[in-house]
């Protein structure tokens, strides 16, 4: 993952997508798809979406998608409790 395309706001993304099988239309497989890509756009996705109607026989039935930054401020917290060992 580049750390330049991350300082430009890319996100790490998932997507799960559900897909018609071509011999069985009425059973549905998931591929599940990751990039960097830029929220709520998602430019990368919709270039593979787009290769994927193009190209690949299971047509669409759904897909999913998450998104999370991977870089942020640091986060400082309590811990709940302590031990002490000798």
């Amino acid at each position: 993952m580049s750390l330049v395309r991350q300082l430009q706001d890319y996100r790490l993304t998932t997507a799960e997508i559900l897909y018609r099988l071509p011999d069985h239309p009425h059973v549905l497989q998931t591929f599940i798809w990751q990039d960097l890509d830029i929220a709520p756009v998602y430019p990368v996705l919709h270039k593979f979406l787009d290769f994927w109607g193009r190209e690949i026989e299971g047509s669409l039935h759904s897909v999913r998608v998450a998104s999370a930054s991977l870089i942020g401020p640091a986060r400082i917290g309590h811990i709940g409790e302590s031990m002490l060992l000798h």
